[in-house]
């Protein structure tokens, strides 16, 4: 399930997502492009998270935005 997009360009998205893989669930933030048909395919460039993972996930990211 999409949760939500940020833009990085006409022809690239971040997708943050829920996903199942054998029976697991998991957080998936990932790049998405535009192919030539204007659909959205997967790039490798991402990370998946475990589900027990996902709060430190979240602490360090608040971290790091408010060390901008």
């Amino acid at each position: 399930m999409i949760i939500g997009e940020i833009e990085r360009g006409e022809t690239e998205v971040v997708r943050v997502s829920t996903e199942e893989y054998k029976g697991r669930k998991y957080v998936d933030v990932r790049i998405y492009f535009a192919n030539d048909e204007g659909e959205w395919k997967p790039t490798k460039k991402g990370v998946t998270i475990q589900p027990d993972k996902v709060e430190a996930f979240m602490d360090l990211i608040k971290k790091a935005g408010e060390a901008l």
